[in-house]
């Protein structure tokens, strides 16, 4: 328990520690034709409703009104940095909000090829609209083709292994040329041009379900520390795959306070010992900050070998567990508790999500509903955070504080200047 003190206090003091960072040549903001996002649900618009089935209301009633694939009551943080100037011109003035573009709420399509044994999201957030991922499920056969005019294909192909490495969907593909022509070119119009890849931003959120997917599998602490160097050893062969597609612009978010998260709480309780001064986990949030101190001495690795890269790590853990920490302070309450859920000390149950229904006297009544004011609770769900949660997160790290090295996402082309 020392240790996890210590580690905290040093964060805290990193808060007000940042300067603004001079960069190189150019300060001007960068123009990314397109932002791709890879990453768990804190970030996924729909790729995860395409396999599950459409989010239920209330998901969505603060900003959109209804559901639009997103486990949230609003906008995520990816949602917010899209709305920055780093679109260029035409690409931005069609971003728009709620275009659906395969069917379901989240404007999914489903589409397979024969590429790789998991399930997978690409968020392509281009002038074709924001609510436009595309839901991949991948079968490995054969090596991925060397046709030039499949970029997405490849770089999927790539990154299948990692993204929802521990609850992806396994699932039988039809060879793609058995899909029907209509799907193939529905397909083919959502995939940006060609030359977008290496201009284009990549984001990515990792962490969180690859190190709780240890404990849902009965691993100790211990045992899911011992997964963190194979995480990232699969993580690094994500950006070489990426780098050796094009991309060269990653902004990184390391993983959050996991153990301040409802549904962790709940379903594994810890001695009073074992729970810190917030109500949180510290066993769960221990191996969150050591996972994120290896990632950034992988990210620091990645700038060495790709000298030509440009990799950001954004620490988004301190930005949460501050927004935990302080929620009155912030205008929160009740932080460890859902806002959307049913029962128990955490407002969650694992049977009954948000927005469940229960047959009551041959009519269905719901269960999990919405809290009077999501705009002052930080967990929607048990899992995700709000959207007023997401927009305070958004804030903080926007423009640079908790990014190493200290730039705004509008600069994340630039590198820095010795």
């Amino acid at each position: 328990m020392g240790s996890h003190h210590i580690t905290l206090l040093a964060a805290l003091v990193v808060l007000g520690s940042h300067l603004p960072l001079r960069t190189s040549a150019s300060s001007s903001p960068c123009a990314f034709p397109a932002i791709f996002n890879f990453g768990d649900s804190n970030s996924d618009t729909g790729g995860l409703s395409a396999a599950f089935g459409a989010v239920p209301p209330p998901n969505g009633e603060t900003f959109f009104g209804a559901p639009v694939g997103r486990y949230c009551d609003g906008r995520l943080i990816i949602d917010f940095i899209g709305q920055l100037e780093i679109l260029s011109g035409q690409d931005r003035r069609m971003w728009s909000y709620g275009k659906n573009h395969g069917g379901l709420s989240g404007g999914v399509l489903r589409v397979h090829l024969r590429t790789s044994d998991s399930l997978s999201s690409m968020h392509i957030l281009t002038r074709w609209g924001q609510t436009s991922p595309t839901e991949l499920t991948l079968l490995q056969q054969d090596p991925p083709s060397e046709d030039k005019t499949q970029p997405c294909s490849k770089l999927v192909t790539a990154l299948s292994p990692w993204m929802y490495s521990h609850g992806s969907l396994h699932s039988s593909s039809p060879d793609p040329n058995e899909l029907p022509r209509k799907a193939r070119d529905v397909f083919k119009d959502l995939l940006p041009p060609l030359e977008y890849f290496s201009r284009a931003l990549y984001t990515l959120d990792v962490g969180q379900n690859d190190l709780t997917a240890g404990y849902v599998s009965n691993m100790t602490t211990e045992e899911v520390k011992a997964t963190i160097p194979d995480i990232l050893t699969k993580f690094t062969d994500v950006i070489k795959a990426v780098y050796g597609l094009g991309g060269r612009f990653f902004w990184i978010h390391n993983t959050g306070p996991f153990g301040c998260l409802p549904y962790v709480l709940d379903r594994y309780p810890l001695r009073a010992p074992e729970v810190d001064h917030v109500g949180c986990g510290a066993p769960f949030n221990e191996v969150a900050r050591l996972f994120n101190l290896k990632l950034k001495e992988t990210v620091m690795q990645l700038r060495k070998r790709f000298p030509r890269a440009v990799f950001t790590y954004v620490d988004v853990y301190t930005v949460k567990y501050t927004l935990i920490s302080e929620a009155r302070t912030h205008g929160f309450e009740h932080p460890l508790v859902a806002c959307c859920g049913h029962g128990g000390k955490y407002n969650y149950d694992i049977h009954w999500g948000c927005g469940a229904k229960a047959v009551v006297n041959h009519t269905k009544v719901l269960i999990s509903k919405s809290c009077e004011d999501p705009s002052k609770r930080i967990c929607w769900d048990g899992y995700h955070y709000t959207e007023a949660a997401n927009r305070w997160v958004y804030d903080q790290i926007v423009k640079g504080a908790f990014s190493d090295p200290p730039i705004p996402v509008t600069m994340a082309c630039r590198k820095q200047s010795n």
